[in-house]
């Protein structure tokens, strides 16, 4: 097992949660620190606070993940009496690298919105607002008979999801020529003579950001020393990715039963409510964080209920003229799941790539509101 660079952990989050996906506004990605340092020990934590930060170093992590960015607006110097400055020495001094996940985790496929509707029991999820789609190609290669099956393994990481269903490809026999000029090395035929060779045509479907390592396996899976192979762009729709998720409960339950229930699964110190207590909730959406702003869409989209946090006194108004429910169970607690997941996350991809290193969630995080 290999110790992960700073820049291999990068690569992986990239992967889970592409940096391109986040919002123009936000700043996502290494804030601090060396990419070519090792990453052995590594923290997960929502916020980087002095706290988190301090943890991190105490347990001799060289990286420290969070959620919400350390460097959030442009900076036009780093002064060590203003805490931001302070706390970006801080990191340097002690080789602590920081990365964050914001607004790319929150769109992610397993980020901050799907912990959120797991935790909260919702099922048949789906983006609440979409912001992009995946693009597909189609890749083509022409692989000499009895190898295709090695190919298609080694590109079925990568390809063949269709739906609900796995290893689609499409095979078709053919005759492929070649002449190997001098410097070549074929594995099939002699120097200045044309070949025929009796071949297959392996068609996959592959997304568009998997792409070069789909190309590198199949490189290095095919017997030729230079596989011909096409690549399509295509209009086919891959899945929709977005923020916020919206599904439906089991079963209808009154605004106060869930909200009680969404306090008590969040563990939240307390749930803000607009609606009659005693409506019928089935069809319900969520917004780790600050959230408000999906209230249209929500209603939109014929959701009974939106659950998030930071909800203001006009967009609790605005609930209340369009008839749509609203819990606000607070920006912490709707987003601190991230941290045990991300973990999660991360642990099995590293363990893929042959990577050996500890991860720790940050057990120190709070509420900064207190409730009396």
């Amino acid at each position: 097992m290999n110790i992960p660079k700073v820049s291999d952990v990068v690569g992986i989050i990239n992967k889970i949660a592409p940096f391109a996906t986040a919002e123009e506004w936000d700043n996502v990605g290494l804030q601090v620190g060396d990419p070519a340092a090792p990453a052995e020990r590594i923290m997960v934590s929502l916020d980087p606070c002095r706290e988190a930060i301090d943890a991190a170093i105490r347990q001799q992590c060289q990286l420290l993940l969070t959620h919400h960015p350390f460097i959030f607006k442009p900076l036009k110097r780093i002064a060590l009496n203003d805490p931001l400055g302070s706390l970006i020495s801080h990191t340097i001094k002690n080789d602590l690298a920081v990365v964050s996940l914001h607004t790319n985790l929150d769109i992610a496929a397993g980020g901050v919105n799907d912990l959120l509707a797991q935790r909260l029991g919702l099922g048949n999820c789906q983006p609440l607002k979409v912001t992009g789609v995946e693009e597909l190609v189609k890749l083509a290669v022409f692989v000499p008979q009895g190898h295709e099956e090695r190919v298609l393994d080694a590109l079925s990481r990568f390809s063949g999801v269709i739906g609900n269903y796995r290893d689609c490809s499409f095979q078709a026999p053919g005759t492929g020529t070649f002449r190997p000029l001098e410097g070549a090395r074929p594995f099939i035929g002699e120097i200045g003579r044309r070949e025929r060779v009796e071949e297959v045509r392996l068609e996959v479907l592959l997304r568009r950001g998997d792409l070069a390592a789909a190309l590198n396996a199949l490189m290095k899976a095919h017997p030729y020393e230079e596989p011909a192979y096409d690549l399509y762009p295509l209009l086919n729709k891959g899945e929709s990715r977005g923020l916020g998720r919206i599904g439906e409960l089991p079963s209808p339950l009154s605004l106060r039963e869930f909200a009680l229930t969404v306090k008590e699964r969040l563990a939240a110190d307390g749930i803000r409510m607009v609606g009659a207590a005693d409506r019928a909730v089935k069809k319900v959406a969520v917004c780790g964080g600050s959230g408000a702003f999906l209230l249209r869409e929500a209603h939109f989209r014929g959701a009974d209920l939106l659950v998030t946090g930071d909800v203001k006194y006009h967009e609790a108004r605005e609930a209340e003229d369009l008839g749509i429910a609203l819990l606000d169970a607070g920006h912490f607690a709707t987003e601190r799941l991230m941290v045990g997941g991300v973990r999660e996350l991360l642990e099995t991809e590293l363990e893929k790539k042959g990577f050996a290193a500890t991860l720790t969630a940050y057990e120190g995080e709070r509420e900064p509101f207190s409730f009396v």
